[in-house]
């Protein structure tokens, strides 16, 4: 049997494969640094680092994801 390319589908759920997921941790990427260059509050600018690391160690897992 010869199997097409169209049915190797991932069978990952639609919300945890690679493009929704990427967007979102390019998302929290983009709040922190937008916690790190705001001038007002010193708690955002304390957690600005927390923030990109966490969405940059996010987008380094979910690169791994499927499409």
């Amino acid at each position: 049997m010869n199997r097409s390319v169209a049915s190797k589908r991932s069978s990952w759920p639609r919300w945890a494969r690679r493009g929704l997921m990427e967007n979102i941790a390019t998302t929290i990427i983009a709040i922190g640094f937008l916690m790190l260059f705001q001038p007002f509050a010193l708690s955002l600018y304390t957690y600005s680092f927390i923030t990109m690391l966490t969405g940059t160690v996010m987008f380094i897992i979910v690169s791994k994801f499927p499409e």
